[in-house]
């Protein structure tokens, strides 16, 4: 069975940075489109950015110039560099990992467990 096994939350200052990973067991990465999600408390959970087999990314208005997608298809594994991190960025982020033809429902995918990222002013 697939599973998507989240790292790097934490604690952090305003204006610092954190890299989130994502590890999935399997090979799901061929065919799926790979995303991290996150959630404030009391807020929906909100596409933050994502990245297709081919690389091509998408991100959320609100971390544009600071989150930064990755993927190594060889490990399996998708990383997020956010920089530059705000107070609103606190939150807990998820990965998702959904097949190509089901980009626009993630909700047809995998869930990772999710982990914390808080920013601290």
């Amino acid at each position: 069975q697939v599973q998507l096994v989240e790292s790097g939350g934490g604690l952090v200052q305003v204006g610092g940075s954190l890299r989130l990973s994502c590890a999935a067991s399997g090979s799901i990465f061929s065919d799926n489109v790979m995303g991290w999600y996150r959630q404030a408390p009391g807020k929906q959970r909100e596409l933050v950015a994502r990245i297709i087999p081919n690389g091509s990314t998408n991100y959320a208005d609100s971390v544009k110039g600071r989150f930064t997608i990755s993927r190594d298809n060889a490990k399996n594994i998708v990383h997020l560099l956010m920089d530059s991190l705000k107070p609103e960025d606190t939150a807990v982020y998820y990965c998702n990992a959904v097949h190509i033809m089901d980009a626009q429902h993630p909700n047809l995918g995998i869930w990772g467990q999710g982990t914390q990222v808080t920013v601290s002013s």
